[in-house]
């Protein structure tokens, strides 16, 4: 595999790193969060304009990008920045909206969000335990919906035939958030970000997407693009957590001397530094097999997720141990890409989920 980036991916990382330099900061993130907004409105126009988006969706949907490596290129570089603007439901809505191009231009454009809404309460990651059910209309209770209280349009997961865990049986709905009998309840994820439970009563069902009863296969690509998305962005927030944990042992003084020259504490960073690595290339991995077969892809979606999460928690834990009590205070950046490494275990399925969901797709 060839992982030098094309002369079109490294312009944009440079732009998009550039832009985030200049115009993103701990203190600009942190008056965000304090004014109680779910993100910086201003940056996530300035990030669209920029193609942020637009590299998410093909050049089918009116992109330039879509594919593996462009996902993994744009959220890494987001999450080494710390953003908390909506990125991701456009990672996860992409797949989904093939048959509605019309609502393409308004998200590439970030004046539009459409989010998925899936997860129900008790659900334990599972993407067949659906029980929302559509008869005709939609009725039930959909949790950690990400920015659900932002968006202009979910995509909901329903369940027409079928038993509860079963695969066949669950039909997509797109669904506008001002539709009637549904009540939405704004939450703050551990991060920062923003999420949402959403209550549905009797809420009408009248854009299908994709065919009835065949929406498992529709939400395991979407979650792949999502997972390999969070991957990056996670992997981002390990390699600013390593630069401010190496900043701080080469400043730090102690009995004379900076505590990075302590062969403790250089060993500990030198084993963080090899699981750092062991992630960007599980990241590198799923971005090549993003478009292959589902029995390939899927074994790769959960051995990356499996891996990201078992790192994020070992590089948050050993960052913040090195750094002592000033690690985790909400004035200091590590904080904030701390709690992002803790959370991304949390979303589309934690380690122990996909260590057993890969050792079932393995035949074990």
């Amino acid at each position: 595999m060839d992982f030098t980036l094309s002369d079109e991916r490294r312009m944009l990382q440079d732009s998009l790193s550039r832009y985030l330099a200049d115009n993103l900061d701990h203190e600009r993130r942190r008056k965000t969060l304090d004014s109680g907004a779910p993100f910086d409105a201003d940056l996530f126009k300035g990030l669209a304009d920029l193609g942020v988006l637009a590299a998410l969706f093909s050049e089918e949907a009116g992109g330039f990008g879509g594919k593996g490596p462009y996902l993994a290129l744009v959220f890494e570089t987001l999450g080494r920045a710390g953003t908390l603007e909506p990125f991701l439901p456009a990672a996860l809505a992409a797949p989904l909206l093939t048959d509605h191009p019309d609502l393409f231009e308004d998200i590439i454009a970030g004046t539009a969000i459409v989010t998925l809404a899936h997860t129900e309460p008790g659900a334990r990651y599972d993407l067949a335990d659906v029980t929302l059910q559509a008869t005709p209309s939609l009725s039930g209770t959909k949790t950690g919906v990400l920015y659900g209280a932002q968006a202009q349009h979910l995509i909901v997961s329903a369940r027409e035939t079928g038993d509860r865990h079963d695969p066949d049986g669950i039909s997509l709905f797109l669904v506008p958030t001002d539709a009637p009998g549904l009540a939405i309840t704004p939450l703050t994820n551990v991060d920062g970000t923003a999420s949402a439970q959403i209550d549905f009563t009797d809420t009408p069902a009248e854009i299908r997407l994709g065919q009835a009863g065949q929406g498992h296969a529709l939400l395991e690509t979407a979650t792949a693009h999502a997972i390999l998305a969070l991957s990056a962005e996670t992997l981002g927030a390990m390699e600013a957590a390593k630069d401010l944990t190496l900043a701080y042992l080469q400043e730090r003084q102690q009995f004379g001397r900076p505590i990075g020259t302590f062969q403790a504490l250089q060993h500990r960073l030198a084993d963080m530094l090899t699981e750092i690595e062991q992630a960007r290339s599980a990241v590198i991995n799923l971005a090549g097999h993003l478009g292959a077969p589902r029995e390939v892809r899927e074994r790769h979606v959960s051995a990356t997720k499996n891996l990201i999460g078992r790192v994020a928690a070992l590089v948050a834990e050993e960052a913040i141990q090195m750094h002592g009590g000033i690690g985790m205070t909400q004035e200091y950046e590590l904080s904030h890409h701390a709690r992002r490494l803790i959370m991304a275990d949390h979303l589309f399925g934690d380690s122990d989920h996909h260590l057993e969901r890969f050792i079932h797709l393995s035949g074990g």
